[in-house]
């Protein structure tokens, strides 16, 4: 099995080398795309309409991905993109029975070969499974059915030639969700930086060593149970925007782990904190924003654009617009967004339109300024001080409180006096964490319904 090996180096070392479409450890897929290697390429991200899907209804569900892929790749051609990169994020019974999932896989790829065939355009695939395993009350994270069914589903990726897996996982998630609606900081670094922090480095162990057996990249996870729900929960005015952008910077080590167990990237789009792993492993990174809105609305639009290698749409359903299908509209609006800013960098213009995009987001919204790359190179050193995933968690949590604070004293990020109240708040629940993750699994857990989780499958006794 991979072992864990910590990340304790930056592959960074200035704000000048943090660019859009530019890593330092760029990676090539089996068509020939690199991606991080100088260009952005547009990754439609797409999934069914909403339907009941079983053995009467499975045939009409490939017929809609074939559909699906076929407009996205057509649209393509016709707008003289010679690559694009497709995600594909499965509904649940694809990952329930395998077999749904493995055979729209394969029909997806096929679709892809035979576009690079007639017109050259080359793309890649992204297969991203559910995460089955919470739907079990509590979860079962290391044995049993939903288990076995995600391995092999990622094996079936593998044999029919997916490009690179990612998943969205949801270790810890049990606790975390509570920890939002409650404010409660100390139960989210907990959740992410003891609980999920340790399942991660035990799923990742199975998907890095799956990648390697079927020649696939091990790509990337996503925090959008975590920071997500946080971002959207804010967006509604449910909890602090500060609360919402510290729990973000605090699941960097969380997202961190996947790379340190084998994944080079490259990273899922709706890890907001894509920026931070970049600078961290150099590994090239998917982001989305005003292209999310399809999906979700969040207050980071154009701060996101900042640095992406992909840029995505997160996740959007075969629907029909006047235009045509939702998913074809949206590879169009990928398309034209990269190709102007691989545009300015071509015309020398790059550092310019970065700043554009910052400067047009990261004053109106906490959330958009910890995306700053100023930010990251203040806060991401810092983090991998220690190997300790909780003394990360709290590191990114503390730093994070810090720039807010400094930058709501400088005036420098609008956060209204409720929200920034809640900046001293969050200081003295960081200060009373300890930094041994047993001693804090002592302290904590009679805080915690402890009927939610399975505390041997996070190693807590």
């Amino acid at each position: 099995m991979s072992t864990r090996k910590p990340v304790t180096s930056m592959a960074v070392n200035s704000v000048d080398e943090l660019v859009y479409g530019k890593c330092k450890n760029p990676i090539t897929t089996k068509m020939g795309i690199e991606i991080g290697g100088g260009t952005v390429y547009p990754e439609l991200n797409h999934t069914l309409p909403p339907m009941i899907v079983n053995e009467s209804t499975i045939q009409e569900a490939y017929d809609i991905y074939r559909e699906m892929i076929e407009g996205i790749l057509k649209r393509a051609v016709e707008l003289h993109q010679d690559a694009v990169t497709i995600e594909y994020e499965t509904v649940p019974d694809f990952t329930e029975h395998p077999k749904y999932g493995i055979e729209s896989t394969k029909i997806i790829l096929d679709v892809m070969k035979e576009y690079n065939a007639k017109y050259g355009i080359k793309s890649a695939l992204r297969a991203t499974p559910n995460d089955m395993r919470e739907m079990t009350r509590p979860p079962v994270m290391r044995s049993g059915s939903f288990w076995d069914g995600m391995l092999e589903f990622f094996n079936g990726c593998g044999e029919v030639g997916a490009d690179y897996i990612s998943i969205e996982s949801t270790g810890g998630k049990e606790i975390h969700d509570e920890a939002l609606q409650m404010c409660r900081l100390d139960q989210s670094i907990f959740a992410m930086g003891v609980m999920a922090a340790t399942d991660m480095e035990f799923l990742w162990s199975h998907m890095v060593d799956i990648c390697n057996k079927h020649g696939m990249i091990a790509a990337g996870d996503s925090s959008c149970g975590f920071a997500n729900t946080a971002m959207v929960l804010a967006e509604n005015g449910y909890i602090p925007r500060t609360f919402a952008a510290v729990v973000r910077v605090a699941s960097v080590p969380r997202a961190l782990m996947a790379y340190e167990m084998g994944a080079t990237g490259p990273s899922k789009d709706c890890e907001y904190i894509g920026g931070y792993l970049k600078a961290i492993t150099g590994a090239p990174i998917a982001m989305e924003g005003r292209m999310a809105c399809g999906a979700h609305l969040s207050p980071v639009g154009n701060a996101a654009l900042v640095l992406p290698d992909l840029w995505s749409n997160e996740s959007i359903q075969q629907v029909q617009l006047l235009s045509g299908s939702a998913v074809t509209a949206g590879m169009e609006q990928l398309i034209y967004d990269c190709r102007m800013m691989n545009t300015a960098t071509k015309l020398g213009y790059q550092k310019q339109m970065m700043e554009i995009l910052q400067e047009s987001d990261c004053h109106l919204d906490p959330h958009a300024y910890i995306l700053r790359p100023d930010v990251i190179m203040q806060i991401a050193p810092e983090i991998i001080k220690s190997e300790n995933p909780l003394v990360r968690t709290k590191t990114a949590a503390a730093c994070a409180v810090k720039v807010l604070k400094d930058a709501v004293k400088d005036g420098k990020v609008a956060v209204d006096e409720r929200d920034a109240a809640y900046l001293d708040i969050m200081e003295e629940q960081i200060a009373d964490i300890p930094d041994d993750a047993n001693k804090f699994w002592e302290e904590i857990k009679e805080d915690l319904d402890l009927s939610k989780f399975t505390a041997k499958d996070y190693d807590l006794a």
